[in-house]
């Protein structure tokens, strides 16, 4: 069974979102057939690589908050983070273009890394005081060398603005195409749904039901032909 995870490295909800869903898949007891892909989505599509700022002023700018509630909410998921085992600075953040990190993310599915180094993006920017958007490519090659990427691989796709890009772009395509209009969202088997930081019991649901409904196999050719099991494999026989 596969699980695709649309997510966005600024996304707070999806840094809990995905502490919830393997905490239910950790309890799954077919999790080792269980496949988990990350699939890239930016909350600010666009934005400039430059263009960084405290997330309490973008939450006032953007949402129309006040101070006060910006603060409120940054606390309220300080709460709902810690409440996971996570670390969550709620003051002190910043907020900037995904879209390198996104990038990053399709070279470490190739090379086996995708869940490392989202993790290690996550925490690198909810958790530590380092900012991931102001210290340029190097910060980045550092936290993708941490994940288990090679150092010169990340290099050269940071330094060229068209790696990957395209993979990006057919993701956030792909979720629209989906119906989803807001991170995290949770594919099963492209048969069911899960729309933002569920209770991880939500996910334990969604992953029996979609296992319970996968298909049967259907064999096809039915015969004596030569196979090995338990026992051993068939010695052909020579007439």
């Amino acid at each position: 069974m596969r699980v695709e995870i649309w997510s966005d490295i600024a996304c707070p909800w999806c840094y809990v979102g995905k502490a919830r869903f393997e905490k239910a898949l950790a309890a799954f007891p077919h999790r080792e057939q269980v496949e988990v892909v990350h699939r890239s989505f930016e909350l600010d599509p666009g934005r400039a690589k430059g263009d960084v700022q405290p997330v309490i002023t973008m939450l006032t700018r953007k949402y129309g908050m006040s101070e006060a509630q910006a603060r409120a909410g940054e606390d309220n998921l300080g709460a709902q983070a810690a409440a996971e085992g996570l670390d969550y600075r709620t003051r002190g953040r910043d907020h900037g273009s995904t879209f390198d990190m996104h990038r990053l993310l399709h070279l470490a599915k190739e090379q086996g890394r995708q869940d490392q180094l989202i993790q290690t993006l996550y925490r690198a920017n909810f958790a530590e005081e380092r900012s991931v958007f102001t210290e340029g490519d190097e910060r980045l090659v550092e936290l993708a060398t941490e994940a288990g990427l090679d150092a010169e691989a990340a290099r050269k796709v940071l330094a060229d603005p068209d790696a990957y890009a395209d993979e990006v772009r057919a993701d956030e395509r792909e979720a629209a195409e989906l119906g989803a209009t807001g991170v995290p969202f949770f594919v099963l088997d492209r048969k069911y749904g899960v729309s933002g930081a569920q209770p991880a019991e939500v996910f334990t649901r969604a992953l029996t039901q979609a296992w319970g409904e996968r298909p049967p196999l259907r064999p096809v050719g039915q015969g004596d032909a030569e196979a090995c099991g338990p026992d051993g494999c068939a010695v052909p026989q020579q007439d």
